[in-house]
């Protein structure tokens, strides 16, 4: 071969070389592209058959538990990702020896539950023929079989008429003139008695405490919407349209205001809070537009709600006017700007950073099982150091917790951004696993918040659980009415949680709040709050005003028959 022949296959093989690595390039290019959007699309899959047939939990199938162990305690002994666990080998059992089943416990039947004291009893004693024949003196009575039957006596409207009649003294100057009244009420001199008006929750109206607690607690409590509400009034007798119902509940809210503002100003005194957002259809002319509910807790005093019109950082604002401290919330835009001056911190939620891996299973199995690992061994230190609490019946002090979870916990979390920062450069963009990976570490800071301080959560469930409240409320009623609406169902709700929280019958709470509102003093109105309940039922001053109340009593059964005089 000529040195000229030779220079120019050099060239063609150069050339098929760097048309082969072009090649090569636009394959390994095409080939990430189309794992984009097979990822995408099998993630796509996962959410529609988690939606349609899967369960909603974030739980891992039963069977992968000890899997997950082992991935566990590899990431712990700080072995490298993807190496085989060390085990140990056990001995098989001997031929002679079958395996022993193991047979699963099976829990001791604990019977009936016993039925509440303080129900209504009513005692029937069954005499056997025989016995009435001869008559009692003819036998020695022994103790006898006693069963109990649950039954339920329907509810009923009940017409309270309140009679105020007017009196004159006989010998009062000009009534003995004229026995007419019409004659009378013409002479400015005489003077007249009668009892004052009673107090009722909404002035001039028609319903009593008891009615309108029922229909809150059917409308919020229940999620019942108004035709259904209505209808079942109407089973009973009273038919009353829905815009009479609503009505109601306006006027309601706006006496309560005093209330929920105080339970508001209460709210930010807390130490940290928890706060979190969801969507409403809102009524408009040509179609819904969209609202949003808000949530705030105070762990053991107040859940309180809020209604905008917008999911900004304006309705946030107004939110927490005021407030300063920690800020248990998720990572949206709208509470960025709180966290600049550093009077409010913000506190991670390691749920929601656990949910962005559990989207990432179906797509990068291992990865996100490893991250789930983690954060799984995390929460059950948490749930261990909560059951120490249990035992002790009674809070562990905040510094205990401090140094329990420095002891326990704050390797964990080491570990885990550890882990984030060895894998965050290898996985591709814009996947499950790449989305998981990046929100925690974004949120590297407020996810490590818990450690600064033990009375700190590590997650914002408490928020999601109450939350949960107009979520069920929305598939049954569907949307509110307008705006004002939404700050009467804000009102209320309010009210109804705070009492699910501190264990009150949220219509007997009700009953007796509409009661005591109208003669509470305003500057004490606080005390009027779920949180403080239990206490101002024991001032002789709420006791007095409840045993004053007309329409409480006849619905206790204190009053009843066709003319009572009180």
């Amino acid at each position: 071969m000529s040195p000229t022949e030779f220079t120019e296959r050099i060239s063609q093989v150069e050339a098929e070389r760097d048309a082969l690595a072009s090649a090569l390039a636009k394959a390994v290019s095409d080939r990430e592209h189309y794992r984009e959007i097979y990822l995408d699309a099998l993630e796509r899959i996962k959410r529609l058959e988690q939606g349609v047939l899967g369960q909603k939990s974030e739980r891992l199938p039963s069977d992968e538990s000890q899997l997950t162990l082992q991935i566990l305690g590899t990431l712990l002994a700080g072995v490298e990702p993807g190496s085989e666990p060390e085990t140990t080998t056990q001995p098989e059992p001997a031929a002679s020896e079958p395996p022993k089943k193991e047979h699963p416990t099976r829990k001791k039947p604990k019977g009936r539950n016993r039925l509440p004291e303080d129900l209504p009893r009513v005692v029937i004693e069954l005499i056997p023929d025989e016995v009435q024949r001869l008559g009692l003196e003819a036998f020695d009575k022994l103790p006898g079989e006693v069963s109990e039957t649950l039954e339920r006596r329907p509810s009923s409207m009940v017409v309270v008429t309140v009679i105020r009649p007017r009196f004159v003294l006989k010998n009062s100057p000009g009534a003995e003139e004229s026995e007419a009244e019409a004659d009378v009420e013409a002479k400015p001199e005489v003077e007249f008695f009668t009892h004052e008006p009673i107090e009722l929750p909404i002035e001039r109206g028609l319903a009593g405490p008891s009615l309108l607690a029922d229909s809150v607690v059917k409308r919020f409590q229940d999620h019942l919407p108004l035709h259904r509400i209505a209808q079942i009034y109407g089973r009973e007798g009273v038919h009353l349209a829905r815009s009479t119902l609503c009505g109601w509940h306006q006027q309601l809210a706006e006496s309560l205001r005093p209330l929920i503002a105080a339970m508001w100003k209460d709210v930010l005194t807390s130490v940290y809070i928890c706060t979190d957002a969801t969507g409403v259809l809102v009524q408009d002319k040509d179609k819904c537009r969209r609202g949003h509910f808000w949530v705030v807790v105070a762990p053991e005093r107040h859940v309180l709600y809020g209604y905008s019109a917008r999911h900004d950082s304006e309705a946030v604002d107004r939110l927490l006017a005021g407030y300063e401290g920690y800020l248990v919330a998720d990572a949206h835009t709208v509470y960025d700007h709180l966290y600049l001056d550093e009077t409010i911190l913000e506190v991670g939620c390691w749920a929601h950073t656990r949910r962005y891996f559990f989207k990432a299973l179906s797509s990068e199995h291992v990865l996100a099982r490893e991250a789930l690992a983690l954060i799984g061994e995390l929460f059950r230190l948490d749930g261990e150091m909560q059951k120490q609490k249990q035992k002790q019946k009674q809070k562990l002090p905040p510094q205990k917790r401090k140094e329990y979870r420095d002891r326990h916990m704050k390797p964990l979390v080491d570990r885990f951004f550890a882990w984030c920062d060895q894998h965050a450069p290898h996985v591709i963009e814009d996947t499950p696993i790449f989305r998981g990976i990046r929100y925690a570490t974004n949120q590297r800071e407020a996810l490590r918040r818990f450690l600064d301080d033990g009375r700190l959560p590590i997650h914002n469930n408490i928020s999601e659980l109450h939350l949960r409240r107009q979520a069920i409320g929305r598939k049954n009623w569907l949307f509110v009415g307008n705006d004002e609406g939404g700050e009467v169902n804000a009102i209320l709700v309010t009210l109804l949680a705070s009492c699910q929280m501190h264990g009150l019958e949220p219509w007997a709470y009700l009953r007796d709040l509409l009661c005591l509102l109208p003669n509470w003093p305003a500057r004490r109105v606080l005390e009027l709050a779920p949180v403080h309940w239990r206490e101002t039922l024991q001032k002789p001053e709420a006791q007095q005003l409840l045993a004053e109340n007309v329409c409480r009593r006849v619905v206790l059964g204190e009053l009843d028959g066709h003319r009572v005089e009180v």
